[in-house]
């Protein structure tokens, strides 16, 4: 009898394994369905973020102070690209911890796995998207210099 093995279910690991679907479900939900808050058009969005930058640098010339920044308020969309990282991570320790109790290795690694996977999806598409509009915002500001004369 000295060798046999309790078993013991794994807690730890199925709750890590459930937050991280949790996780990658709300980052998938958001990334192909969202965003589900009202949205300017790109061209309202594009001509003020161009003021914002021009009267930033008129402001810093003239040796203006800049404007205090205003709090974003919590909308679903934010609520959303906040709770599918938190999520992850949640579902990451959780598999950690499983590890440590020595829980079902492969339960845990896959509670590892998604969580971090819903994390590195949500900033691998942020990157992109960022990227995609500084290369938009530059284009159109060339363009506006050239339609100017400047």
């Amino acid at each position: 009898m000295a060798n046999t093995r309790q078993i013991t279910r794994p807690w730890v690991a199925s709750i890590g394994l459930l937050f991280g679907g949790c996780a990658l479900l709300i980052v998938l939900f958001h990334f192909g369905a969202g965003p589900l808050d009202p949205q300017p058009t790109i061209g309202q969005t594009i001509g003020e973020t161009a003021a914002d930058i021009r009267q930033s640098a008129v402001r810093a010339l003239k040796g203006e102070p800049q404007p205090e920044p205003e709090a974003q308020p919590w909308s679903l969309d934010r609520l959303l690209k906040t709770l599918g990282p938190i999520l992850g991570g949640v579902a990451i320790l959780l598999g950690t911890l499983a590890y440590v109790l020595r829980e079902d290795r492969r339960l845990a690694t896959t509670a590892v796995g998604i969580g971090a996977f819903a994390i590195g999806f949500q900033l691998f598409t942020w990157t992109i998207l960022m990227v995609a509009g500084v290369i938009l915002l530059l284009g159109i500001m060339y363009n506006l210099g050239s339609v100017l004369g400047e």
